[in-house]
């Protein structure tokens, strides 16, 4: 089939584009050049690269067109973040196009109620990028229920994998918290480290795209969780990474105005969205529709991102 990947030169498409092209698919990926995959291969070697920039051509009403010119059977759109957007690319694929998927976020659910959360839970998304993830799923679903449009939705967890620095057992993303970690030092958590984190490594959310994109109607009009096997306590991914480094742990807990005041702005921003939504999702759905199977765990992940980033030299 031809598949185009819109912004598949990142996180997910560094592993999902590879896979496509191994599977024998005729692939182009939409891109705005600025980057190289995070994991070299020789697939992108057969790849079409196409360049655009999304936000303008969006703005000028040109970029839906611009995706249906490639005639696509299936178009996979990882970086969709507001709903104007999603509707102009719908319309312009109408009538054209398989599947159109969408990568999500788990963030659609704002706080955890019942854990592990599943897709039918109601949604209170707050903050800016749940809110509008939200709104998408949302307008996407009713486009498939009330108007037949063949869409699924992938709601990753925390992405992790080779190439980048894992959400860290802090619930942000300065590394120095994993140096210190690793000199068996001491990390501060905010309250009793007891919010949960839940990651998914790139390679496993690829697999999920490719698994709802081969499953047929199974997929069509649904949205799935797509995470590890089971979410971390900040303070249980805290010891197992200090145990990985060969550490004692070592651990204080602290109030979060006390937490908020010891740490940089962007640090405790990160640290508050995270442990705010404190996300725990169950995979059962997209087990039992789609076959999904995560091939790491939560920790598996990390240390996994963890070992690229010792082998670079940067941890």
């Amino acid at each position: 089939m031809r598949v185009v990947v819109i912004g598949g030169s990142g996180h997910i498409g560094s592993y999902l584009i590879p896979r496509l092209v191994e599977a024998e698919h005729e692939v182009s990926c939409v891109t705005r050049g600025e980057r190289q995959p995070y994991v070299p291969s020789h697939a992108w070697e057969r790849v079409s690269m196409v360049v655009a920039d999304r936000e303008r051509e969006d703005s000028a009403g040109t970029f839906g067109k611009r995706i249906a010119d490639l005639e696509p059977d299936v178009v996979i759109d990882l970086v969709c973040f507001d709903e104007g957007s999603a509707r102009q690319l719908v319309e312009a694929l109408r009538g054209s196009v398989r599947m159109l998927l969408h990568c999500g976020s788990i963030w659609v659910h704002g706080h955890s109620a019942e854990v592990p959360t599943t897709e039918l839970q109601a949604r209170h998304p707050f903050g800016d990028y749940g809110i509008k993830k939200a709104a998408i799923e949302a307008y996407l679903l009713s486009e498939a229920s009330s108007r037949g449009f063949p869409v699924s939705i992938i709601h990753p967890g925390h992405i992790v994998g080779r190439g980048w620095w894992p959400l860290n057992p802090a619930g942000n993303f300065n590394p120095e918290v994993f140096q210190r970690l690793a000199r068996g030092q001491e990390i501060s958590l905010p309250h009793l480290g007891l919010e949960t984190v839940h990651h998914v490594h790139a390679d496993d959310l690829a697999k999920a795209f490719m698994a709802a994109m081969s499953s047929g109607g199974r997929a069509i009009g649904e949205s799935f969780h797509i995470v590890s096997c089971k979410a971390l306590t900040l303070r249980g991914y805290a010891e197992a990474v200090s145990r990985w480094f060969g550490q004692a742990p070592s651990l204080s807990f602290h109030s979060w105005e006390t937490f908020r005041k010891a740490s940089s702005p962007e640090d405790v921003a990160a640290t508050w969205d995270h442990i705010a939504h404190s996300p725990n999702c169950s995979i059962e759905k997209a087990e039992s529709l789609i076959g999904y199977h995560p091939g790491y765990s939560s920790l598996e992940a990390v240390f996994d991102s963890l070992e690229y980033m010792q082998g670079k030299g940067l941890l």
